[in-house]
């Protein structure tokens, strides 16, 4: 039977349509990929996917910055079992991402372009996440539906913040579209009275595999399970003994594919790494999570320069994102309001809020109830952000009369394409732990004065701090063919201890002074616990045998609750003033969120 024109032409255009939109996604994902520099938690995923351990970085003494070239070489011959194994000591992480991290980069093989290559499968995995929402939609509502969709995920700056990250997040945002997309066509089998299974244990096996990825994807599975639980049970009457066995053959499924974790899950559950993002007290602390996840879904459809930048730029930045979501919301929710009820979707568009309903239901009970504001951090509004994009591409898809769809379609792709580039830019999505602020202190290209960088490494977080730091600045020393002797060192003791102080004094280093020391203290070291003056080892043969270093006025600064300390170190003798005994450390939520969850 021939196929007639008018459904080549439209199947045509249609993925021509698509195809420019995965390669716009693209483009933005991949735009200035390895400019940014890498932070905290980027410098944790390098470790596990160059197949290294933090056994490997030297200890008690000062090495050059063109050392850690050798560590973050891929070292081969590992398998997923090593990863895993490596990974189970020094995190509390599930395996599966980094297992494939180990795999791309050991079949890249990049060497100096490492940084692009690590951030690229993250970029990828953003990208598949379009296409994904595209399926979703297109299978839920209509085509139409699907390109709009894939393009508010394509142009999103939130998208495009996941993407460019060297961490978990993208990959757990195509598992749970491609859930929801599965979830969206069991719906329809009970609709119709059959049965497909590859369908339902497809869905068990992507939601099994979620816990393997990332451990809040139980949440996306629980609200997927609650949704179309919740729509079973309205329907009740119309449902066969089949769909409810159905149901329970892919739970009984998705368990099984989990039940190897559970063990590993529990006990990552107990680790002290999870005691993070407390909830402040008082009437504004309790009003604090409201207020940023209002921010959370702004910064999904717009991004402007508005932080850590002047008045003059911030306050109108701020004011046009404001506006704009305000003018965005006001059409969506036009929409929706037409659309529900009256629409030949309407079964899938209530599985979609429905799903969103849950998740942001089990939001408020992790931040009510157990008092941990995961609100603060808005990369885990990864969670629902497939089902934005998807509802936000329905209503955008079907406008009220009497809205210029074309120009609301033409506004939100342009607002979208500049948002996403203030992204790529580095002017956006700013890090607790960015490097840039402290490197740009610490770094000095003078070639008569060396550096010397300490860092107090009481656990594996410090020491990618310290990574990250001195990444930064041997990335800063290349660019300016600096010749100025750097080096970094790392001491296990907590700079709060005496014994920190004492194993500085022993430190062996290589220069003659006058030299620049900068010391890294660990979390939530309070000011005065800086001595006013520091001894360093002199080289073998010196005479003295101590240099002495004095603080620098007014050079006390902080990396979100780590601060730094700069020195000025001459020859000479003298007694050094001990670190003043402190009370212990309080609880530290936004160190402890840095490689966390």
């Amino acid at each position: 039977m021939p196929i007639a024109p008018s459904l080549v032409m439209k199947f045509t255009r249609t993925h021509l349509i698509l195809a420019l939109l995965l390669l716009l996604g693209l483009g933005l994902r991949f735009w200035g990929l390895d400019s940014k520099p890498m932070w905290l938690d980027e410098v944790i995923t390098a470790i596990a996917a160059m197949g290294r351990q933090y056994g490997e970085i030297p200890t008690g003494r000062f090495f050059p910055l063109s050392q850690l070239d050798e560590f973050f070489t891929v070292q081969p011959g590992l398998s997923c079992a090593d990863v895993t194994r490596r990974l189970i000591a020094t995190s509390p992480h599930p395996p599966l991402f980094f297992c494939l991290m180990y795999g791309w980069m050991n079949a890249l093989r990049p060497g100096e372009n490492w940084v692009w290559a690590l951030r690229s499968l993250p970029a990828l995995f953003g990208v598949g996440a379009i296409a994904a929402v595209y399926a979703l939609n297109r299978v839920a509502f209509s085509p139409v539906a699907g390109l709009a969709g894939a393009a508010a995920m394509a142009v999103s700056p939130f998208g495009v913040y996941l993407s460019q990250e060297a961490r978990h997040y993208t990959l757990p945002v195509l598992l749970i579209t491609l859930g929801l997309l599965g979830l969206v066509q069991m719906q329809q089998d009970l609709q119709r009275h059959r049965f497909r299974p590859w369908v339902w244990l497809g869905w068990a096996a992507i939601a099994g595999l979620g816990l393997y990825v990332h451990y809040f994807c139980l949440l996306a599975l629980a609200a997927q399970g609650g949704a179309l639980l919740g729509w079973m049970l309205l329907h009740r009457g119309q449902m066969s003994r089949w769909g409810w066995g159905a149901l329970g053959l892919a739970i009984a499924a998705m368990f099984l594919i989990c039940l190897p974790w559970l063990p590993i899950f529990w006990e990552h559950m107990n680790r002290p790494e999870t005691e993070w993002l407390g909830l402040a007290d008082g009437i504004l602390g309790r009003l604090s999570p409201l207020l940023q996840t209002t921010v959370g879904w702004v910064l999904m459809a717009v991004m402007m320069p508005a932080e850590k930048q002047p008045r003059a730029i911030a306050i109108p930045s701020a004011l046009l994102m404001l506006g704009y979501a305000a003018w965005l919301g006001r059409l969506l929710w036009r929409s929706g309001r037409n659309l529900w009820g009256n629409t030949p979707q309407q079964p899938a568009l209530t599985l979609l809020v429905g799903f969103l309903g849950l998740v942001l239901l089990e939001f408020a009970i992790i931040v009510y109830g157990l008092n941990k504001d995961i609100t603060l951090a808005p990369r885990y509004n990864f969670v629902y952000f497939p089902a934005v994009c998807a509802l936000a591409g329905l209503l955008l898809a079907q406008l009220p009369k009497g809205v210029n769809a074309r120009r609301v379609w033409a506004i939100a792709l342009a607002v979208g394409i500049v948002s996403s580039l203030v992204v790529a830019s580095g002017l956006g999505f700013y890090k607790s732990f960015n490097p840039l602020k402290a490197a740009s202190e610490m770094y000095s290209d003078d070639p008569t004065t060396p550096t010397h960088i300490v860092v107090s490494t009481p656990s594996t977080q410090e020491i990618a701090l310290g990574l990250s730091f001195g990444l930064e600045i041997r990335r800063r020393a290349v660019q300016d063919h600096s010749t100025t002797p750097i080096r970094l060192g790392f001491l296990p003791q907590p700079a709060r201890d005496a014994a920190f102080w004492e194993s500085l004094a022993t430190m062996p280093q290589p220069q003659e002074p006058p030299l620049n020391l900068w010391v890294v203290g660990s979390s939530q070291m309070p000011k005065p616990s800086f001595p006013q003056q520091v001894r360093l080892q002199r080289p073998p043969g010196s005479r003295p045998r101590r240099i002495r270093c004095a603080i620098a006025p007014d050079e006390t600064h902080h990396a979100a609750n780590y601060p730094y300390q700069g020195y000025v170190c001459q020859a000479g003798v003298g007694r050094v003033s001990r670190a003043p005994i402190l009370l212990p450390p309080r609880s530290d939520p936004a160190a402890a969120a840095a490689g966390g969850w």
